[in-house]
């Protein structure tokens, strides 16, 4: 275990950001030249020269050293949705037989790992090996400390020997530009000449499960695949709704603690902590802030929720579905647009009705949203978010966007071109208690059921699975509302009256694209009838809208903003059809082998127990019977496993041996998921049956409520 901090003794200020090289570190330990110079490359102004890394890379040696650290790596975000890392010592030798620590400008902005070993898509053959890893400026480095030592982090992003994406951080720094390029056309239009530069900011939420490791360790789908895939509810589930925002249990508020204290040290702004709706469920969210250094901060708190629950005698699962009959867990992504002189352009302020900024940039989100949904719900299809979308306590696989009542009338009027009513000013909720407050009460109320829901200044992409990393949704997003503030600044860029320019493109826009706007329950049978009325897409498998990726529209789409070539899309859609397909083949195999070789054999001893059992009480003259119906009801629960595992074997076979991507995709989700479907039904029937003692892994009552 980390060293344990003292609040007594050290404040959480004085904690913060030690092991982060910030700008602030950097401010106190650079030359006021070169301090300059790093600032304009952030801001894009510049680019990063040689001169300028190498008094950098010093600094940084000399800052990591101090702090304990022997080894540096670049760190980066393959195409697995995971993160890489290769260690290389600081020593360089001398020709006295010893060594100096040293780490040059060079070394800090270019790194050369082997690019054949992770995924391509074909971008890459196996013998061409070489990738290059380059500094993300706009992203500190940071410090990882444990038991085994102290190494250096260099955010980067990872691309090909002739300059193709072979990572998520490349097209999102990318779709990052295209917005900033598209959002100051518009302000400009607008007469805002001041504002430099347009970042997107984003808070991710991220929830998880936690499980004892002892039970952890008793179940091989979890620890193969994140989710259980046997297991028959408890006769208590979520229904009493009493974990929600309950108080933390100790053990928990412990893991909490570090955790909290782990990330803050890197400079993540952790935030918010809270018990989640489902037993042993659990969310953290930090502070909003720019879309890249907030995906590399979700990648390390995904990392560091786990590191910290092992060192707490626990096991984090991040999976979007570890458990049936209880809720999944999501990873609402926070998103909005801000300018670099503190201008939230989704701000509806307290008049939002004759706030034209407002209007304008709200108009374009819903107009992409709407354009672009199938590719908004592709940057949220995995295998693990079909078992989630669509159920009772996530998003529909339908996308749609929620306003609320008092925004929803506002571009209803804009659009049917009718008086706006104007706005009092903020509403304040009066509780009629002398005692209580009088509260200001927001824009619009909140929708959960919402995959795409405006929460005050910000959208809140709810659709997004919890293992993900949000670099995807960010760069569809990104790339998507860029297109569409493309349209409007042309046409902004030509009129001579700018108001009412302004008037008629959110008019045109929203009557266009309100069809998009629900309001009410996306849980309900009627909503999915009405969403199919208004011609809204319902793609309920990653299967059936992966492809998307390859459409002609969306290689446009995506080439004019200079986010992907044609190349890294196919080879992306390549990517993650493979990646759907392995992700249910290793699951249909945890399965065969959970239900032959321990589910079988216990259950067979059990059942022949109860028969001896009810032999021996036969040979007395004893009641005999509820032994005799149990054993025979077990026999024949087992040999209907034992037949559908063979079913499950045979789909599982033919599915591998089809060549073609897509129709082996298809194949695993029609038949071996399907299969699996079945063949769970019938070992959680026999669970239930089976002694608790005799039954092979750790029940769900276990793994949800011992803690």
């Amino acid at each position: 275990m980390s060293e344990t901090i003292n609040f007594a003794e050290t404040s959480v200020p004085s904690l913060y950001g030690t092991n982060c090289f910030s700008n602030s570190v950097m401010r106190e330990r650079l030359p006021k030249n070169i301090y300059k110079e790093i600032l304009a490359v952030q801001a894009g102004e510049k680019e990063l020269s040689l001169e300028v890394a190498e008094v950098v890379a010093a600094s940084m040696r000399d800052w990591a050293l101090e702090k304990g650290a022997t080894h540096y790596t670049h760190w980066f975000h393959p195409l697995t949705g995971l993160t890489a890392e290769k260690h290389d010592s600081f020593i360089a030798p001398t020709t006295d037989g010893k060594v100096l620590m040293e780490f040059s400008g060079k070394e800090l902005i270019k790194g050369e790992p082997d690019a054949s070993s992770f995924p391509s898509g074909g971008l890459r053959a196996t013998f061409e090996a070489r990738g290059y890893t380059a500094w993300d400026v706009t992203s500190p480095a940071f410090l990882k400390q444990d038991p085994t030592g102290t190494t250096l982090c260099i955010p980067t992003a990872f691309f090909s020997y002739y300059g193709h994406a072979l990572d998520k951080k490349v097209p999102l720094l990318r779709s990052m530009d295209a917005l900033n390029k598209q959002a100051l056309r518009v302000l400009r239009a607008l007469g805002n000449g001041t504002s430099k530069r347009i970042a997107t900011t984003v808070g991710p939420e991220q929830e998880y499960f936690l499980v004892d490791k002892k039970y952890f360790d008793e179940r091989p789908d979890l620890i193969l695949t994140g989710r259980t895939v046997f297991g028959s509810m408890p006769a208590k589930g979520q229904e009493l709704e009493d974990h929600y925002f309950g108080a933390i249990k100790e053990r928990v508020a412990l893991f909490m603690r570090e955790l909290n204290t782990e990330l803050w040290k890197v400079g993540v702004a952790a935030k918010t902590q809270h018990n989640e709706v489902a037993p042993n469920q659990f969310e953290i969210a930090p502070i909003f802030t720019t879309t890249n250094v907030a995906v590399d901060a979700n990648q390390l708190v995904m990392e560091t929720i786990k590191k910290v629950a092992r060192r707490h005698g626990m096991e984090a699962l991040l999976h979007e579905k570890p458990f049936a009959g209880v809720n999944g867990s999501g990873k609402h992504n926070n998103w909005s647009m801000s300018t670099d002189d503190g201008i939230n352009l989704l701000d509806p302020g307290e008049n939002p009705e004759s706030n034209a900024r407002f209007l304008l940039f709200t108009a374009a989100v819903v107009e992409a949203v709407d354009r672009y949904a199938l590719l908004l719900r592709s940057s949220a299809a995995t295998a693990g978010n079909d078992h989630r979308l669509g159920a009772n306590e996530a998003p529909p696989a339908i996308i749609s966007v929620f306003f609320g009542g008092p925004l929803t009338e506002i571009f209803d009027s804009i659009a049917d071109g009718k008086p706006v009513s104007k706005s009092s000013g903020m509403e304040r909720i009066k509780l009629g208690v002398t005692s209580l407050p009088t509260l200001p009460k927001d824009v619009s109320d909140r929708n959960r059921t919402s995959p795409f829901a405006f929460t005050g200044n910000k959208f809140e992409f709810r659709m997004v699975g919890s293992s993900q990393s949000i670099a995807t949704p960010n760069t569809y997003l990104n790339t998507a509302v860029a297109q569409v503030l493309s349209e409007f600044a042309d046409k902004l860029e030509k009129a001579a009256d700018k108001n009412a320019a302004i008037e008629a493109i959110v008019k045109e826009s929203y009557a266009k694209h309100r069809r998009v706007v629900f309001n009410g329950n996306g849980y309900s049978e009627e909503w999915v009838k009405e969403a199919e009325r208004r011609g809204l897409p319902n793609v309920r498998a990653t299967v059936d809208v992966l492809p998307v990726l390859v459409q002609p529209e969306i290689i446009s789409l995506f080439e004019t903003h200079k986010v992907f070539t044609k190349e890294e899309l196919e080879s992306r859609y390549h990517i993650y059809l493979e990646r759907y397909s392995k992700q249910i083949n290793i699951e249909a195999g945890v399965m065969i082998s959970m239900a032959r070789r321990s589910i079988f054999p216990a259950v067979s001893a059990y059942a022949g127990s109860l028969a001896r059992d009810a032999s021996s009480l036969a040979a007395i003259g004893a009641v005999s019977a509820p032994q005799e119906k149990r054993a025979k009801k077990i026999a024949e629960l087992l040999n209907e496993v034992t037949e559908e595992t063979d079913k499950l074997e045979k789909v599982l076979t033919e599915a591998q041996e089809t060549e073609d991507a897509f129709i082996q995709a298809k194949a695993y989700r029609e038949k071996v998921v399907s299969q699996m479907a079945v063949l769970r039904s019938k070992v959680d029937s026999l669970e239930k049956l089976v002694d608790k003692k005799a039954w092979p892994f750790p029940s769900y009552e276990e793994l949800l409520f011992k803690l």
